[in-house]
């Protein structure tokens, strides 16, 4: 029984899972906006808002290099630097909700929900 179980699996083995989800990640901070399905974009607006976070934290903190460390175990290292650049700058003002999952149509091959996932302006 999935009692109390919130993880998404998608069919995947863990480590492909996390593969999935570094890349999508590093996707969708480079390019600000991803279309993908609706369950893939619900578990990647928590992931995003950890991260963002976690950046906002670390831009303050004393040990900066830690938490780029930290957000490299998640995502790849250009990503990591518009993180803690940019984005860290653009949402000091916000303290959650920065990404917005807008729904689209099913898609045509699988029927399979379809989003798309944005950072809000």
């Amino acid at each position: 029984m999935r009692h109390q179980n919130k993880v998404r699996e998608f069919g995947r083995e863990a480590d492909q899972r996390k593969a999935l989800f570094r890349t999508m990640l590093g996707s969708l901070i480079m390019q600000e906006k991803i279309e993908t399905t609706e369950a893939k974009a619900k578990e990647l607006k928590n992931r995003i808002d950890r991260l963002v976070n976690k950046a906002k934290k670390g831009k303050k903190a004393l040990s900066k290099m830690n938490t780029i460390r930290d957000l490299r175990k998640y995502i790849p290292g250009m990503a990591t630097q518009k993180l803690m650049g940019d984005f860290s700058d653009k949402f000091s003002k916000r303290n959650s909700g920065y990404t917005r999952i807008i729904k689209l149509a099913t898609r045509k091959s699988d029927s399979a929900r379809l989003a798309i996932i944005e950072f809000v302006d």
